[in-house]
């Protein structure tokens, strides 16, 4: 500045177009060396996506990671030699600002998922910058949504009537019923879409207070999506969760069924509301009941079965936390046993590839989103660890 006069010093102009110019150049380094191309759209800066020489398919779900609390003045130049310590990348994407800096996070794709699970492992809670720790998790490309406050009595086929009447790219609608009355609906529903894009769109169109389904206003949000478990830590895997039982199901009757092909197989029954953990003796016996009982009849409720994931690994729905947690089910909530998403324990979370707008740039940490208190009582397939023996 120039004395009081408030004018800018022609100087001041100069060093922020050498400091662009520096960072042009430095980008413009990186694409030379590396081959491959970069282009900014929709308040992103694309690094790759395909990388030079790729052939196939992208990556599958699983490969991306999330990079949180990075520096507003860093840029790829830094940013992609360092992750590509983790292995080759498939794609960075860098949120910008119209002012030119970035908005604090990233998402990297890396072309296998032992890459992506390096990355997590070597970067996370990394010091980018003297005091500077950047946050990275894994990244998971969400195409389902959350309808709450959806009429009881409204059958699967009618939500997916009126779902693709409303809204594009439906391909699946996920309904629970009551625990204490099998013909009613839970109100609430998952919609699966064909890609991200079409959820997100349908998102935007189905914004609460804005739009009915059946004269109702409904509650919108993004559902949590299931996160990946381990391949091999599932192979071990020798307890099935028992979803949809009627709650007046003892736990006798559930060793009785579920061991009714070989008797002797089941070791222990451990049932809670509508839900149960059903523990065999070796995992072969665990695969032929899930083959067996999966859609079976008990005390007149048709069961779904699923092989339980290990303790640790959190799925916790954060729309269905959200939907409970507002008493949307009035003072039914209590009979209920747990979305799509999933709901039990207090749930950690992973970003989902959403637009914008919905990660509310940098934040806090490695999830933009805050968790939410879930009542102990809605079922997961997450086995919190019974006294006696786990999973594997």
């Amino acid at each position: 500045m120039e004395g009081d006069s408030g004018k800018v010093s022609p100087l001041v102009g100069e060093d922020q177009f050498k400091a662009s110019c520096a960072k042009e150049m430095a980008l413009l380094a990186l694409m030379e060396q590396t081959g491959y191309n970069m282009v900014q759209e929709n308040g992103q800066r694309k690094y790759g996506g395909p990388p030079p020489g790729w052939e196939g398919p992208p990556p599958p779900r699983g490969c991306e990671v999330f990079v949180g609390k990075i520096p507003r003045d860093l840029y790829e130049d830094k940013l992609v030699p360092l992750f590509e310590r983790a292995g080759r990348i498939y794609e960075f994407r860098l949120m910008m600002e119209f002012s030119g800096e970035n908005r604090g996070y990233a998402f990297v794709m890396y072309t296998n998922r032992e890459a992506a699970q390096r990355a997590i492992q070597m970067l996370d809670n990394y010091e980018i910058r003297p005091g500077k720790f950047i946050g990275v998790c894994v990244s998971l490309d969400n195409c389902r949504l959350f309808i709450g406050s959806i009429p009881k009595d409204k059958r699967k086929d009618e939500i997916m009537d009126e779902m693709k009447k409303v809204t594009d790219g439906v391909v699946d609608v996920i309904v629970y019923p009551s625990s204490t009355d099998k013909s009613r609906n839970r109100g609430f529903a998952f919609v699966e879409y064909e890609s991200h894009k079409a959820a997100a769109m349908a998102r935007r169109k189905l914004i609460p207070g804005t739009f009915q389904l059946w004269g109702h206003s409904i509650q919108v949000d993004w559902a949590e999506p299931e996160k990946d478990v381990d391949e091999e830590v599932m192979q071990r895997v020798r307890v099935l969760y028992v979803r949809n039982l009627m709650l007046s199901t003892s736990e006798e009757t559930l060793h009785q069924e579920f061991s009714r092909f070989k008797p002797g197989s089941v070791e222990r029954v451990k049932k809670l509301t509508d839900y149960a953990f059903v523990h065999y003796r070796c995992r072969d016996d665990a695969v032929t009941a899930l083959g067996l009982m999966n859609g079976a009849q008990i005390d007149g409720a048709t069961v779904e079965v699923t092989l339980a994931k290990p303790a640790g690994i959190k799925d916790g729905g954060v729309a269905v936390r959200r939907y409970y947690s507002r008493g949307y089910l009035g003072n039914n909530g209590g009979a209920g046993g747990g979305g799509g998403g999933g709901a039990g324990g207090n749930g950690t979370f992973s970003p989902h590839r959403n637009d914008g707008g919905m990660m509310g740039g940098a934040g806090d940490g490695c999830s933009p989103l805050r968790p939410v208190s879930l009542p102990p009582r809605l079922g997961n397939p997450f086995y919190p660890g019974a006294a006696g023996g786990g999973l594997l």
